[in-house]
């Protein structure tokens, strides 16, 4: 077993004075929650009695380290997080998982129910049991429970697999276009032994790579280490048809299955009581042979004879429709070649429009050579159609698929699909469909197998106005319908993700992850960056010290001893500063290292609701001549809202936005006393609103070391009220100016 019942904790920990508590904080997107998180949980540590160590882990990585020896010592582990925390440190110790939203709402209830939870343990000595984030305990996650272990898992799997995509893709599509001889029947031919072929054969392998990255990191988020390998191996096994007398693998939605089968059964077998002796080779030798056997067995023997029976019969069935109607038949294969890209059903489309070349019939090929390039091409433009909808990463994704869709590679399109898809794969089914259909009305041919403007452009295709009429009149269906699927599921969704970040989209190079609608190609799930959600070079030493032990009060609750942290040490300067006179009335005095200044300070919102608030406040710091264009900040900002909100309770909002519309870093400030909904996590409508903008080129640290020390100095409650109480530029300029 990975956990063990023990007696709650009562009275007082090992420390003697109330118990000694460690905790991990962390955020997919940005850093915001993570640090409110730890300022909570911080502040209900000292009220209670109780020694705390947060640490954390933001876009910038993980500052405040607990060691070793804190967790020697420690008597209980809380970890408030949206992303996968490795706890094989906490071995033996009572860990309590949940959402990082928890930890904000209700930081004193986290501290009781860490009385009575499970003790971490097993000989694994990592992965996830029973009151891990694969497997929430009850009431686990609460409040905090933006995301679906699955949906996590998914954005996990996407956020690794995206680059395999993009550098498999555009290797294969350059060295085709570099490379590539044209030959009479309007096909590309690359030299065996030429250079540009050994670039071919590098992107085959990145494209080869893809379907298993996806499925092992898909199951890592689940079971840890232990299920990589099996997810990999699985993975690898669904896109390998011979292996189970298919012509065609299961592609990245057999990549999907195996990766949540490999997943969960390593969490079955880590429930599984072994000999103590045995405990230390679980993780690194029984488990992942074990679940390899077994999930290559299962899918060889039971899964994958009836994706070989349907490819049979699919084709079998293609083949009686060859002489009905045009429109029809066509409509059916360009469905086919959307379903799944690259898997069993595209590939009995595929195969059977191939077949038929030799036999003459060139139109059924047409019919698939027009649907082949939709998806990419379709899911490209959806990125650009609306931006606010996609993160940056995912933008970026968009771009490579439309470039991989002028060279007829659908696969340009999966990690969109993977990520999003219920809203995704319908899409590009009925913009398949559309350019299938039209293709086959029009009567186009294809005297190669294989698809997209390259064939026509070098002379391939029958019927080239047409050609291209079908394609376009399809990508544009599939860029419409996605764009109109995902808004719909982001305004069920109250269009924010708390706590989020893609997706997977990955999520991977940017984030996010991390809501059902727009996350980022996370993208990743772990995933950082999505529009305006920074990225991770680093923070200001003063961000990382802020961050340090906080005792427990010798003084009883509310009390301190001498012993608080840099805040309350910033909170107390502050006082004297304001009693004083602190920064001066000089409304231009400049607070946050010079980037908030009384000509980016309001005293009171015209705006009742978020775009508008966001514009004016966008139109506040354009006053200093540092915004080259207004519009594209206000989209920037709007971008990052439609992948979480930045509404973060307490009253409290700090849109954000890193984008070259500005020229150099500031901060905006303004009051709302009617407050705004912003989608906050605690449903506090928005009264303190922030607007950080920094260039591109300065969004590493900047913008990361703003919103920390916001966030941070945010959690005080006195210091919100005199800043709520503010009557003027210059009294709000003197509250700021404490952020140290």
């Amino acid at each position: 077993m990975t956990t063990s019942p023990a007696e709650p904790l009562k009275g007082a920990g090992t420390s003697g004075q109330g118990l000694k508590l460690l905790a991990v904080t962390a955020c997919p997107t940005g850093i915001a929650h993570t640090y409110m998180a730890a300022e909570k949980l911080t502040e209900a540590a000292r009220s209670l009695g109780h020694e705390i160590k947060v640490e954390t882990q933001g876009s910038i990585g993980a500052e405040n380290l607990l060691s070793d020896n804190d967790v020697r010592h420690a008597d209980a582990i809380i970890i408030a997080a949206d992303k996968d925390v490795d706890r094989s440190r906490f071995v033996g110790k009572r860990v309590l998982a949940v959402g990082v939203a928890e930890g904000i709402r209700h930081p004193e209830q986290l501290m009781e129910r860490v009385r009575s939870a499970p003790v971490y343990g097993g000989a694994e000595g990592n992965g996830a049991g029973e009151g891990s984030e694969a497997t929430p305990t009850p009431g686990g996650s609460g409040g905090g429970k933006e995301r679906s272990v699955a949906y996590k898992a998914l954005m996990n799997g996407v956020s690794y697999m995206i680059p395999f995509v993009v550098v498999g893709g555009l290797l294969i599509a350059i060295s085709l276009a570099l490379g590539g001889n044209p030959q009479a029947d309007g096909g590309l031919v690359i030299p065996d032994g030429s250079f540009w072929k050994h670039v071919n054969d590098i992107g085959v392998i990145g494209f080869t790579l893809m379907v298993p990255i996806l499925s092992g990191y898909i199951a890592y988020a689940i079971g840890d280490r232990p299920a990589l390998v099996p997810g990999m191996i699985g993975g690898w096994i669904a896109n390998t048809g011979s292996l189970y007398d298919s012509k065609a693998g299961a592609g990245f939605i057999g990549a999907i299955v195996t990766g949540f089968l490999a997943g969960y059964l390593v969490l079955w077998i880590k429930k599984v009581e072994v000999p103590k002796f045995a405990r230390p080779i679980m993780p690194i030798i029984v488990i992942p042979i074990v679940a390899t056997t077994m999930l290559g067995l299962f899918f060889i023997y039971v899964i994958g004879k009836p994706i070989s029976w349907v490819f049979t019969h699919l084709t079998d069935w293609l083949g009686g429709m060859t002489g009905s109607s045009a429109i029809l038949l066509g409509a059916l294969l360009g469905l086919m070649i959307a379903f799944d890209m690259g898997g069993p059903v595209n590939k009995t489309a595929f195969l059977f429009g191939a077949g038929l070349i030799a036999s003459g019939n060139q139109t059924v090929m047409g019919m698939c050579a027009a649907a082949i390039p939709v998806m990419p091409l379709g899911q490209g433009l959806a990125t650009l159609v609306r931006r606010r909808l996609y993160s940056e990463q995912e933008r970026e994704t968009g771009m490579a698929a439309l470039f991989m869709g002028l060279f007829g590679i659908s696969e340009g399109a999966i990690p969109f699909a993977a990520a999003r898809p219920a809203q995704v794969i319908p899409a590009n089914m009925l913009g398949g469909a559309v350019a299938g259909a039209l293709a086959g009305t029009i009567g186009v041919t294809d005297a190669v197998p294989h698809g997209g403007p390259i064939v026509a452009v070098l002379g391939a295709v029958g019927g080239v106005p047409a050609f291209f009429l079908a394609v376009v009149a399809g990508s544009v269906v599939t860029a419409l319908t996605t764009v109109m699927l995902v808004d719909v599921a982001e305004r069920r969704k109250g269009g924010g993700r708390p706590g989020a970040g893609g997706g997977a989209v990955a999520a991977a190079a940017g984030g996010s992850v991390v809501g059902a609608g727009a996350e980022p190609v996370v993208a990743g799930v772990g995933v950082s960056g999505g529009a305006g959600g920074g990225g991770g070079a680093g923070v200001a030493s003063r961000t990382a010290a802020a961050a340090g032990s906080v005792p427990a009060a010798a003084g009883g609750p509310g009390q301190d001893a001498g012993g608080a942290d840099g805040d309350d040490a910033e909170g107390d300067v502050g006082a004297v500063a304001n009693d004083g006179g602190g920064l001066g009335e000089d409304p231009a005095s400049e607070v946050l290292s010079g980037y908030l200044t009384g000509q980016t300070v309001k005293t009171q919102l015209v705006a009742d609701e978020k775009e508008a608030a966001i514009r004016e406040m966008a139109e506040l710091v354009a006053a200093t001549g540092k915004v080259a264009d207004v519009d594209e900040l206000v989209r920037v900002a709007l971008a990052r809202e439609a992948q979480g909100t930045t509404g973060l309770g307490e009253e409290i909002a700090i849109p954000h936005a890193k984008t070259d519309a500005v020229t150099a870093p500031m901060v905006g400030f303004a009051l709302s006393a009617d407050g705004i909904d912003w989608g906050s996590l605690d449903g506090t409508r928005a009264r303190l609103v922030f607007l950080i903008a920094v260039p591109e080129a300065a969004a590493g640290d900047e913008h990361l070391r703003i919103l920390a020390l916001l966030s941070r100095k945010l959690m005080d409650a006195d210091f919100r009220a005199r800043l709520q109480g503010a009557e003027s530029e210059a009294r709000i300029l003197r509250v700021l100016g404490e952020i140290q």
